[in-house]
C-alpha cells in the first residue's frame, strides 16, 4: 500500500495528497505562507488569535496539538480572551511595521471566531479595515457559521456584517480551497490592504478530504491596477475620513481586481447555446453538483438543456465583469445560496440596467412573484435552515422544464418529489436528545428551588432550558442575566438565578454581574466553574482563573453575598485567598443555600466548582487526575424502581433493567463517571464498593483448533460514488468509525469525503457520521449524503437510526442496514423517572418505553427487509471483549464482511493501527465482527459457553408468575403468608374464567401488585435481601481484588428529620452485613406487637394500604362482569404505581388513592369527576421514617 504513514504528515510533508479536514488546512495554511514567503525572499512571522466555537470548536485544540510545527514556521498561536480582544490583537500585528525594532518583513495573521463572534467583533473589524494591513502581513478572518443552529442558540450568517464593515469574503466550497482560498486570501489582503473573511460552515471545514498541499499550487497574480499615492496600506498617522476614502474608492476596488485576475470567480459548467443559468457559491455549489447529478444531468446533458454554472468564490464584493460574461445569453439565472441573499441581490443590481430583451430574468429565493409583494412561506429556495441538493434539485428541475422540456428530467423530479412526501409522513418514535454527561456538575448546580425561575447561558448549562422546566429563556454570550434588569421593576417575581460559566465568566461575563450590581436588583448569580470549556472538547478557560480569584473580583465588584459550593469542601482547607466571609459548602447544602440566597435583595453569587465530568474521564485515562477506587452499585432486589436516584443526580448512568418484580435501576460502569450523587436518591439499595477493581471480562482467547475459514469477501464496485452513513451517541467513538474508513479509503488511492454531524452530540445526542467514498476524488462533492442515497447504514444507535432524518436518507432495495439493536436509554427516560418521583403521578409521567420493535420495524421497512440485520452488538462484543468499547470496531468488522464496505481488510487494519489507540484490542473486536458475520450461532454458543452465571429468565405464563411469587413470599415470611397469596390470586383466575372463557390480564394484575402490596420492602426484608447470598454473589462477578461494601441507609432510629424533609442518609461499613444477618432472622416478629417498627408511620400506612387494596380486591369480585373487566384490571394495577421509600412512596401512594377514587366512581357508574392536583391534599399521617 505504498509507503509508511503517519497522522502528521499533513503538516510535515511539503507536496503530494494527504486526508485531512478543514480545521487541519486551516493549521496547515500559516505554514505554507511561511514556506511561500521565504521563497520570496521575504522574513515574516504568523500570528493566530480568536475564541472557540461550532464549527471551528476544535481549532485551538488542532493548532496546540501542531504547535511544534507552528513554531518552527514562525507561527505564534495566542488564544483570545473573547473574539473582540483576539481581532485587536490581530490588529496589532500589522501595526508592527509601522515602527521602529520590527524584527520580521510583516507577519501574517488569522482571526477565528464563530457567527456570534463576528457579531460582537465589528466595531475592531470595521476599525481594523479601514485602517489597513500592512504589505507583507495581511490578515484572514475565519468565520464559523451554524447555519442550522445545531449547536447555537440562533442560526447565524456573518457575510453580511463583514459586508457592513466592508470586508471582502471568500467562501471556500471543499478542504482544498481552505488552503487555496487562504492563501489568495492573504496575498489579497496584502495587496488590497482589505481584512478578507474566509466563511467555513460544518460541511466544509468539518469535512475530511484528499486534498494537494503543495504550497506552491496556487499562483498568486498581482492585478494590472492603479495604486493611488501612498499605496493601500496601513500608515500612521491617519485621519478617519482619508481612511474611509482609499477604503471605498481603492481598496475594494482593489480587491476585486485581485479576484478578477486570479479567477476567484469561474464558469465551471457551459453550453455552446447557454439558456440557463445558475449561480452559486462556498457549500452550495457542492450541493448544486450533487443536485445535477441526482437529476442525471452530466456535461452532454448540460449541452443539450443550454446550462451554464458559475462558481463564485468572493461572495462579497461581487466581481462585476465576471457576472456580466456569465449572464450574457441567459433566459434566466438560478441563484443559488444559503440563507439571506448576497449573491442574488449584488446579481440584480449588476443587470438591471440591461435592456429588457437582454436581460435575465433571476430567481432565487423566490420565484417568479417577487419576494416583498406580500408575506410568502412558499419560498424556492428558502432561507430558512440549510439548504440539501435534494432541495435544490427539485428546485433546479421545475425551473429548467419551464424552459426546455425532458422526459429523463421529470422522472427524476417525479422522484424526488415522492421521497419528499414520503420524508413528510416519516417520524422519530424516540428521541435522543442532548444531555448533560454522567457525573456533570450542572447535573446539581443549575437546579433551582421550588418556586423559583432561573436564567440559562451559553455553554454546556444551555441545556437545562429543556432538562430543567423552571430555567427558562436566555442571553447571548456576556448577558447572563442582564435581561433581569430590565424585567425587576415591572414584575411581582422577587428574585431569579442566572447560570454563569466560567469560560463565559473570564470571556465577558464580569460586565454582566457589574450591571447587575450597578442596577442593585435581586439576583443570584451562579458561576459555574467546572476547569474546563466543556462545551468545546474540553479546553482550558484562556488564562488563570481560580475560585479565590473569582471570589475577590466579585468582592470587589460589590457583591455582597458569595458562597462556594463543592462536591469537595475538604481540599479548600489548603486553598487560600477566598474574599472574607466566603463560607464553602458541600453541594449537599446547594438547595438550603439557594432558598437562602433568595431572600436577599441585593446581588449574590454562588461559585459552584466541580470539574467537567468529561474533562476528569480525559484526565483520568492519562493519569491526571484522580480515579477513587470507589463504585456504586444497586441492589436490585432492594430497588424499588422510583426513580428519585434519577431526581438527586439527573445521571445517564443510572440505567434500566428489567426484572421479574418489576423495572429497576442498574449503574452503566462503563459510563459512570464517578459522581455519587445518585447516592443521595431516598433508597436503600445503593451500595459502593470501596476499593479493588471492575472484574472485566475475559476475553475469549483463540484457539490452536479455532478455524474459522474466513473468507476475503469482495468489496463494494465504486462504479458511483458508496454512502456510508454511521449513526451512534456522542462520546462513544462512532466518528472514529468514520476516520477509518477515510483513512482507509485514503490508503488504497481512492477518494474520499468524511463529515461528522455532531453539534451539541458530544453530550449523549445523536450524531451522524457521513463518509463517501468513490473510485476518485473529483467524482466527490457534498459530503453530507443527500436524501435517499445512504449505500450502507452502519447503526450503532437504534435511536438515531431510526430517527426520522436517518430515515429519509435510505433508499428501499438499495440500502444495506446493520443496526446495534442495543436498547439505550435517552434523556427522556431520566427526565421522566425524576418527574415521577417528584410528583408520585404516573398518569402525568408514565413510563418510557423503549420502542424496539416499531424502530426496528422503521428502519427494515425503509430499506427492506432483506437488506436489514439487526444484532445486539454491545451485548456481544462486550461478552467477546469484556468492554462495550469494542462495540463499534466489532461493527465495522461485520459490515467489511458481509462485502457490503468499498475499502479491504488490509487498509482498514492499517488505518486502525495508525491510529494507535488501544490497537491489539481494536484488531480483535474487527475479526470477531467477522466472525461472528460468517457464523453467529457459533459466537453465541462460545459466549454461552464460558460460565457466566445467565440472566434469570422473566416468566412468560401465569403459572411461571405464580409459582415464582409463592417462593418469594415464603422466603418473605413463611409458608401461610404464600398460601394466602395463592388463594386470593386462585380467586381471580377462576372469576376470571368464568367471564372470559379463560385466565388473562387481570388474574396477572392481580399476581404481580397483591404480591407487592403483601411483601413490603421493610427493614426485615431489606435486610434478608443483602443477606440471601444473591447480592453478595452478583457483587463478586462484578468486582475483583481487596475490596469492602459500605452501605447508605436512613436508619429509623437515626431519624431527626423536621417535617416535610428527607431523613438524612449515612454511611455504614461492612460491619452492616452482621447487623442484617441478625435484623433477617427477627422476620417473625414482623406486625407483631414486639415488631419495633411495626409502630412507625411507614409501617402503619403500608398495612392500612394492604387492608384497602385486599377490600378493593373483594368489591372487584363482588360485581365483576365482562364490562368492567377493563376498569377492574386498572385497579388491581394500582400497587405498580407505588413506589419508593418514605417520603418518595408518600407522594406515589397519595396519586395512587387519587386514582383509586375515580376508579372506583367509574366502577360504580358514577360521573367522573376532574383530577385535583395531588399536592393539594394533605396525608392523613406523614411518613417520618422510612428505611434503614
Amino acid at each position: 500500500m505504498g509507503k509508511s504513514i503517519s497522522l502528521d504528515d499533513k503538516y510535515t510533508e511539503n507536496s503530494g495528497l494527504q486526508l485531512m479536514t478543514g480545521i487541519q488546512a486551516l493549521v496547515r495554511l500559516p505554514l505554507m505562507q511561511k514556506q511561500r514567503d521565504q521563497a520570496n525572499g521575504l522574513n515574516t512571522a504568523g500570528f493566530i488569535s480568536g475564541y472557540r466555537g461550532s464549527p471551528l470548536g476544535g481549532l485551538d485544540q488542532a493548532l496546540w496539538r501542531a504547535r511544534k510545527y507552528l513554531e518552527k514556521g514562525s507561527t505564534h498561536f495566542q488564544p483570545g480572551v473573547n473574539e473582540e480582544l483576539a481581532a485587536t490583537a490581530l490588529w496589532g500585528t500589522q501595526q508592527v511595521n509601522i515602527f521602529e525594532g520590527a524584527t520580521y518583513d510583516g507577519v501574517f495573521g488569522m482571526w477565528y471566531g464563530k457567527g456570534p463572534g463576528v457579531d460582537r467583533s465589528g466595531d475592531v473589524f470595521r476599525h481594523a479595515n479601514a485602517a489597513g494591513t500592512s504589505q507583507f502581513g495581511g490578515v484572514l478572518a475565519v468565520a464559523g457559521d451554524d447555519h442550522g443552529a445545531r449547536s447555537s442558540s440562533l442560526p447565524h450568517q456573518t457575510e453580511h456584517i463583514f459586508k457592513a464593515v466592508m470586508m471582502p469574503v471568500l467562501a471556500p466550497s471543499g478542504v482544498q480551497e481552505y488552503l487555496d482560498y487562504g492563501i489568495h486570501g492573504w496575498a489579497m489582503s496584502r495587496y488590497s490592504g482589505c481584512w478578507v473573511a474566509l466563511k467555513a460552515v460544518a460541511d466544509t471545514v468539518e469535512s475530511a478530504a484528499i486534498v494537494d498541499i503543495d504550497p506552491f499550487r496556487v499562483e498568486s497574480v498581482i492585478p494590472d491596477f492603479d495604486i493611488p499615492e501612498g499605496g493601500l496600506n496601513i500608515r500612521w498617522p491617519d485621519p478617519p475620513l482619508a481612511q474611509e476614502q482609499r477604503l471605498l474608492e481603492h481598496k475594494l476596488y482593489a480587491a476585486l481586481a485581485y479576484a478578477k485576475a486570479n479567477r476567484i470567480d469561474r464558469v465551471v459548467m457551459d453550453s455552446p447555446k447557454a439558456r440557463i443559468g445558475i449561480i452559486t457559491a462556498g457549500k452550495s455549489y457542492l450541493d448544486v453538483c450533487q443536485a445535477l447529478n441526482m437529476l442525471g444531468i452530466d456535461d452532454a446533458k448540460a449541452q443539450e438543456i443550454g446550462l451554464r454554472v458559475y462558481k463564485v468564490g468572493m461572495v462579497w464584493p461581487l466581481e462585476a465583469d465576471g457576472v456580466r460574461h456569465f449572464a450574457e445569453g441567459l433566459e434566466e439565472i438560478v441563484v443559488v445560496e444559503e440563507k439571506r441573499h448576497m449573491i442574488e441581490y449584488q446579481m440584480k443590481e449588476e443587470l438591471y440596467n440591461w435592456r429588457e430583451d437582454v436581460r435575465p430574468r433571476i430567481v432565487g429565493k423566490f420565484d417568479d412573484k417577487g419576494e416583498w409583494t406580500m408575506p410568502h412561506t412558499d419560498w424556492l429556495l428558502p432561507a430558512i435552515n440549510d439548504l440539501t441538493p435534494a432541495h435544490i434539485a427539485r428546485a433546479l428541475a421545475k425551473r429548467i422544464l419551464r424552459l426546455h422540456a425532458d422526459t429523463s428530467l421529470q422522472l427524476h423530479l417525479d422522484e424526488l418529489e415522492a421521497q419528499l412526501t414520503t420524508k413528510s409522513v416519516l417520524g422519530s418514535l424516540m428521541d435522543r436528545v442532548p444531555h448533560y454527561c454522567s457525573g456533570c456538575p450542572h447535573n446539581i448546580s443549575t437546579k433551582v428551588p421550588e418556586g423559583s425561575r432561573a436564567l440559562a447561558g451559553i455553554g454546556c448549562h444551555y441545556m437545562a432550558a429543556w432538562i430543567y422546566p423552571q430555567t427558562q429563556t436566555f442571553s447571548q454570550m456576556g448577558g447572563e442575566g442582564v435581561a433581569w434588569i430590565g424585567q425587576a421593576p415591572f414584575t411581582k417575581t422577587k428574585h431569579v438565578f442566572a447560570n454563569l460559566g466560567d469560560g463565559t465568566y473570564f470571556h465577558s461575563g464580569t460586565l454582566a454581574i457589574r450591571a447587575a450590581v450597578a442596577a442593585n436588583v435581586p439576583i443570584t448569580y451562579k458561576i459555574l466553574y467546572n476547569d474546563a470549556v466543556a462545551m468545546t472538547g474540553g479546553q482550558p478557560v484562556d488564562g488563570t482563573l481560580t475560585v479565590p480569584q473569582i471570589s475577590q473580583q466579585l468582592a470587589a465588584e460589590g457583591v455582597k453575598r458569595i458562597a462556594v459550593v463543592t462536591d469537595e469542601p475538604e481540599k479548600y482547607k489548603a486553598i487560600q485567598g477566598l474574599a472574607p466571609g466566603v463560607p464553602v459548602l458541600h453541594r449537599e447544602k446547594m438547595e438550603e443555600l439557594q432558598t437562602q440566597l433568595r431572600e436577599y435583595p441585593g446581588v449574590s453569587a454562588i461559585i459552584y466548582d466541580q470539574t467537567c465530568a468529561a474533562e476528569k474521564r480525559r484526565r483520568r485515562k492519562r493519569g491526571q487526575f484522580p480515579d477513587p477506587a470507589r463504585r456504586v452499585m444497586i441492589n436490585q432486589a432492594v430497588c424499588e424502581g422510583c426513580g428519585d436516584c434519577s431526581s438527586k443526580s439527573n445521571c445517564m448512568s443510572v440505567v434500566t433493567v428489567n426484572t421479574e418484580f418489576g423495572q429497576k435501576r442498574s449503574i452503566d460502569q462503563s459510563s459512570c463517571n464517578k459522581d455519587f450523587s445518585c447516592l443521595s436518591g431516598f433508597c436503600p439499595s445503593f451500595v459502593t464498593i470501596e476499593g479493588g477493581s471492575l472484574r472485566k471480562a475475559k476475553a475469549l482467547t483463540d484457539q490452536a483448533v479455532d478455524e474459522w475459514n474466513l473468507t476475503t469477501p469482495n468489496t463494494v464496485a465504486l462504479d458511483q460514488p458508496y454512502s456510508i452513513l454511521v449513526t451512534g451517541v456522542g462520546g462513544t467513538g462512532v466518528v472514529t468509525i468514520g476516520a477509518l474508513l477515510g483513512m482507509a479509503a485514503f490508503m488504497e488511492n481512492k477518494g474520499t469525503l468524511n463529515l461528522d454531524m455532531a453539534g451539541m452530540a458530544q453530550k449523549g445526542g445523536a450524531v451522524w457520521s457521513h463518509i463517501r467514498i468513490a473510485a476518485d476524488q473529483s467524482q466527490l462533492h457534498a459530503p453530507r449524503i443527500a436524501e435517499g442515497e445512504t449505500s450502507l447504514l452502519l447503526g450503532c444507535d437504534l435511536v438515531v437510526s431510526a430517527n426520522h432524518e436517518t430515515l429519509a436518507k435510505l433508499r428501499h432495495g438499495h440500502t444495506h442496514a446493520l443496526v446495534n439493536s442495543e436498547e439505550s436509554i435517552t434523556s427522556e427516560f431520566v427526565r421522566t423517572f425524576a418527574m415521577q418521583a417528584e410528583s408520585g403521578d404516573l398518569k402525568a409521567h408514565p413510563d418510557p418505553k423503549f420502542r424496539t420493535q416499531g424502530m426496528s420495524a422503521q428502519i427494515a421497512e425503509a430499506v427492506g427487509n432483506d437488506h436489514a440485520i439487526f444484532v445486539d452488538a454491545s451485548k456481544i462484543a462486550t461478552a467477546l471483549m469484556g468492554d462495550s468499547i469494542a462495540t463499534n470496531t466489532f461493527m465495522l468488522g461485520f459490515a467489511y464482511q458481509k462485502g457490503w464496505l468499498p475499502v479491504g481488510a488490509e487498509a482498514l487494519i492499517a488505518a486502525i493501527e495508525l491510529n494507535g489507540t488501544a490497537v491489539e484490542f481494536n484488531l480483535k473486536a474487527f475479526t470477531w465482527g467477522r466472525r461472528t458475520a460468517v457464523d453467529p450461532l457459533r459466537v453465541q454458543g462460545m459466549i454461552d459457553s464460558q460460565g457466566k452465571r445467565p440472566a434469570e429468565a422473566l416468566s412468560q405464563t401465569i403459572e411461571e408468575v405464580i409459582h415464582k411469587r409463592v417462593a418469594a413470599l415464603t422466603e418473605y415470611q413463611d409458608a401461610n403468608l404464600a398460601a394466602r397469596y395463592r388463594a386470593r390470586v386462585q380467586q381471580f383466575q377462576s372469576a376470571e374464567s368464568a367471564i372470559s372463557g379463560n385466565t388473562g390480564a387481570l388474574a396477572d394484575a392481580v399476581a404481580r401488585n397483591y404480591y407487592k402490596v403483601l411483601a413490603i420492602k421493610d427493614e426485615y426484608e431489606v435486610a434478608r435481601l443483602y443477606t440471601n447470598g444473591d447480592f453478595i454473589k452478583k457483587v463478586q462477578d462484578s468486582f475483583e481484588g481487596d475490596y469492602k461494601l459500605k452501605f447508605h441507609l436512613a436508619p429509623p432510629v437515626l431519624n431527626s428529620a423536621k417535617p416535610g424533609k428527607e431523613p438524612k442518609k449515612r454511611s455504614y461499613g461492612p460491619w452492616m452485613l452482621t447487623g442484617f444477618k441478625l435484623l433477617a432472622r427477627m422476620k417473625f416478629l414482623r406486625n407483631s406487637v414486639l415488631d419495633p417498627f411495626g409502630y412507625t408511620a411507614e409501617r402503619k400506612l403500608e398495612r392500612q394500604w394492604l387492608e384497602s387494596y385486599e377490600q378493593l380486591l373483594d368489591q372487584i369480585l363482588e360485581s365483576l362482569d365482562s364490562d368492567k373487566l377493563p376498569i377492574a384490571i386498572q385497579l388491581a394495577s394500582l400497587p405498580d404505581i407505588v413506589r419508593g421509600y418514605g417520603p418518595v412512596k408518600e407522594r406515589f401512594l397519595a396519586q395512587a388513592e387519587k386514582q383509586r377514587e375515580n376508579l372506583l366512581k367509574q366502577w360504580r357508574g358514577e360521573h367522573q369527576a376532574l383530577f385535583r392536583d395531588a399536592t393539594t391534599q394533605e396525608p392523613a399521617e406523614r411518613i417520618n421514617v422510612t428505611q434503614l
